[in-house]
This record gives C-alpha cells, structure tokens and sequence, in this order.
C-alpha cells in the first residue's frame, strides 16, 4: 500500500479516512508577530487548536491536509505539539505563496536575474520533501504554490514552475491556490503544462467559488481535481450555492474530480476572528461534516459520490506520487 507523509511521520493511503483536502492550522506573518506580538498567546492558540481539531476528529474526519508554507507562517514544531494531542492526521506542504513578488532572498540569483542559473527555490522544495522540513523529520507530502487575481506576474510565474520543477523531481502532488474572478485555474493549467505536468496530479484550490459550470467542466475536463474548499466563507459565495455546484456536477459524473474543504483555521492574523466569524459563522471544520454533506445529501448526491469526494479522491491524490 501507498504511504503519505505526514506530521507524525508516514501512513498508509489507506489509513487517511475521510479527509478535508484544505485547512490550515495557523496562518500567521512572523516577521509581524515577532515584532508586535501582542495578538498571540502561544499556550493559549495551541490548546485552542487541539480542542478544535478533537472535536473534527471526533466528527469522523481522520485527515486534514494542510497548505501553509512560506508566506503562511508554517511552523512545524508548533504543528508537532499540536498533533501530540491530538488523533488526526495533519499534512505538511512546501512551496510559496505570494499573489505578486517572490522574497528578496531569491531576486538575485535564479531564471531572469543578474546572477542566473537554476532557481534555488527548486532545491528547497525537492528538500522538504525528500529530507524533511528545518530539520524536524517532517517531510512534505504536497506543493503549494497561488495565482490570484493579480495574475501570471513574473514572481508568480517563477514560483509555478519552481513547484512543477519540483513536482517532477519527486512525485509530490501539486496545489494551486486559484481566483475564480479571472479564471487563474486554466493559466495554472497552462503553465504546468507547459513544464510537463500531468494535470490529473493538480487541484485547482477554491474552484468551489465559482458556480460558472462551464469554467469549472474545463478545469475537470483537463485533468485536475477541482478544489470545492472554501466552504463557510458565505461573504463569497452562500453555502446553498456551493452546495448546488457540486450537486449539478456529480450529476454530470464529476464526482471523481472533487475534493472538499473549508480553508479554515484555528486561527489567522489577516483578520480580526471576531468580526469574521460574526460575519462568516460557518467558517470553521465541522461545517462540512454537520451541513454540508446533510445538504449534498438532500441535493441527490450519493453516499458513493460523497465517500468519493471525502476519501477515495483524497486516496488518489497521494498515490499518483512517481517521479517523471
């Protein structure tokens, strides 16, 4: 059997279970919190994140698969005590996620730049995975890479192909934090295309905020699994849209093309978490568990297309690992 990686070390695919393919744990800017740490408390945010992901666990969700990487504030050790208490399993990635300019570190030497040479971002990914994260054992299962609304800049661009560069090198599945509001999804497509990926290797991260069916059939019809994962962030699009996007396309057989999740977190400094979960009340793990699959459910969605999208999905995604 297949094994993943995982924050505890590596487990069978078989043993993942049903499994939210996007959450975070913290999403935090350390340069920021090092400076005016005044928002965090650091015994207080981890024993808030142990009850909150006991209480998904006890829902039946055995794994979370979890994007942050630089630029996101990842931070193993603290993910390690996090998961010493708690029954889940909890996915690290590697990549960079930026919607513009890559870091200073890496304008000067790399594809384009005065110094040239290979990008050492590549290496840097390919170590994550094949040795492990800062030298906590902790390997990557996944890459992570974004394009957002400000497009195929060229810091974007070059960190898509160092991901599929490393993607190439090692197996690791890819995923791709996309706009529905320019369609980024089909440029990602293109882009790791164009560096000879295979695309059935790719989720096209927040397709579920679209209920373009036209846009979301071309992102399944080239391959890629679509990311339906920001459910409970209703100020974008309202749950019962969602809902019926993936209903409309599991009745056109897309099920098999379907990962779900919520992109939350125990807790992210980009907002006041008051103000957002009074505006967004449905932003947290158990909302799939406790809503939406009950909605699906009512919407004509099988309970075969429902463990598809939960489990069998999630299974084939970390499977589909060789090097090419």
């Amino acid at each position: 059997m297949a094994q993943v990686n995982t924050i505890k070390g590596p487990v069978d695919t078989s043993q993942l279970g049903p499994t939210l393919m996007h959450e975070h744990v913290f999403v935090l800017q350390p340069e920021l919190l090092q400076n005016y740490p005044d928002p965090w408390d650091e015994e207080e945010r981890i024993g808030d994140a142990i009850e909150k992901l006991r209480r998904l666990a006890a829902l039946g969700v055995r794994t979370i698969v979890d994007p942050t990487v630089v630029g996101l504030g990842r931070y193993i050790p603290r993910l390690q005590r996090i998961n010493d208490d708690v029954d889940i399993n909890i996915v690290a990635a590697t990549g960079l996620y930026t919607y513009n300019d890559i870091p200073h570190t890496f304008h000067f030497a790399g594809p384009g730049t005065v110094v040239g040479g290979d990008d050492p971002m590549v290496e840097l990914f390919v170590r994550d995975i094949e040795e492990g994260i800062a030298g906590t054992g902790v390997k990557a299962a996944f890459l992570k890479c974004a394009i957002d609304e400000p497009g195929l800049t060229p810091g974007v661009e070059r960190v898509m192909r160092a991901v599929a560069k490393a993607h190439r090198a090692t197996g690791a599945p890819i995923t791709v934090h996309t706009s529905v509001r320019n369609q980024s999804g089909l440029t990602a497509q293109k882009v790791f295309a164009d560096e000879g990926v295979d695309l059935s290797r790719v989720v096209v991260g927040h397709s579920g905020d679209s209920t373009d069916l036209d846009y979301l059939r071309s992102l399944a019809d080239g391959g890629s699994f679509l990311g339906m994962d920001r459910f409970g962030i209703d100020m974008i699009l309202p749950t019962s849209d969602r809902v019926a996007t993936v209903a409309a396309l599991c009745k056109e057989g897309y099920a098999d093309r379907i990962v779900l999740a919520h992109d939350a977190s125990c807790f992210i400094d980009w907002f006041d978490n008051d103000m957002i979960h009074a505006v967004a009340p449905n932003w947290h793990y158990e909302h799939i568990s406790n809503d939406v699959i009950p909605a699906l459910r009512e919407a004509g969605v099988t309970e075969e297309q429902v463990t598809t999208m939960m489990e069998v999905n999630p299974r084939r995604y970390f499977e589909n690992v060789g090097a090419y």
